[in-house]
């Protein structure tokens, strides 16, 4: 399939996968911070920004799947070693906190989805978020975001599962270290989409939202047939 037919504004959402404050901005400590300190070494959050207004500007839904914790922890299962190390923090990406918070540079615009989960490590296990996309008609995600080790490749398998089409990004997502995360784009993403660029993506939201130019004339259609 054509990334132009595959994208098409009218059945695709652009899904960004945990880029908070919290885990690839500002405000990541601990484990965290070496994750942020690749997204911004590797201009991921630059490269998402570009794509988030591309997008916004051609119709495309935006959606930020974010992860916060409730102070009781209620719904988490501490039964991985990344959830066992990364909550030795107490406040760690509590509800509402900033730490929770998209990036800044990436909005939210006013007419993106947050969708919020207090629990997992991907985002459509135990959540509405399927429910969300097919209410507005969408098909095919364009995936972006932290981080390709587990996160954005847990959500991946959920969706292609639930009869998604999928795009992931190479210059918007980032696993850790580096390389892994090149590894798993050219080894494991290639077999469950379309691995490609944000500036690809964006050429073809725009080749979509031009207008049509004028028919041609019979002499034109004649030359071009001859």
């Amino acid at each position: 399939m054509q990334l132009a037919t595959l994208v098409d504004p009218a059945h695709t959402a652009v899904l960004v996968s945990e880029m908070q404050r919290g885990i690839a901005g500002d405000l990541a400590a601990g484990p965290l911070a070496v994750l942020a300190t690749a997204v911004r070494e590797h201009g991921v959050a630059d490269a998402l920004a570009t794509l988030l207004d591309g997008a916004r500007r051609a119709g495309v839904d935006v959606v930020h799947a974010t992860i916060q914790y409730r102070p009781d922890r209620a719904g988490v299962s501490m039964n991985t070693p990344f959830l066992a190390v990364s909550l030795r923090d107490p406040d760690h990406l509590l509800v509402g906190s900033d730490q929770a918070e998209v990036m800044p540079e990436l909005g939210p615009a006013p007419t993106d989805i947050v969708h919020a989960r207090t629990h997992g490590m991907s985002a459509f296990t135990g959540t509405d978020l399927d429910v969300i996309l097919r209410s507005r008609g969408i098909r095919t995600l364009v995936i972006g975001g932290v981080s390709l080790n587990e996160a954005i490749i847990g959500a991946a398998i959920e969706a292609a599962n639930l009869g998604y089409r999928l795009v992931i990004l190479r210059d918007g997502s980032l696993g850790v270290p580096y390389q892994f995360g090149e590894d798993m784009l050219r080894h494991a993403f290639a077999l469950l989409g379309t691995v490609t660029t944000t500036t690809a993506v964006l050429e073809a939201w725009q080749a979509s939202t031009l207008p049509a130019g004028p028919p041609a004339s019979p002499s034109t259609a004649a030359e071009a047939l001859s």
